[in-house]
């Protein structure tokens, strides 16, 4: 699931200069959260950094809710992308 940022963004803009759309920040959130994830499973004890990790789900949230207001289609794109399950 863990890609690079340029993956990211080529697999999600919505046009060839596109660095910046919900699309793509949805799927930078989404990568930040896996390795954030990633590092509790080894740093149980990190507390400080689940202040970021819940930062993080919160923004995801919030930017997946727009998305589906503004853009249905390209919401069920990105959720299908990111294999998340809503």
């Amino acid at each position: 699931m863990i890609k690079k940022k340029k993956d990211i963004i080529k697999s999600l803009a919505t046009h060839k200069n596109d660095v910046g759309s919900t699309e793509i920040q949805i799927g930078l959130l989404t990568d930040k959260i896996a390795k954030l994830s990633e590092h509790f499973k080894k740093f149980k004890k990190d507390k400080h950094s689940t202040v970021g990790l819940t930062k993080s789900v919160n923004k995801r949230k919030k930017l997946l809710a727009y998305l589906k207001r503004k853009n249905t289609e390209s919401y069920q794109n990105v959720i299908k992308q990111l294999n998340l399950r809503k």
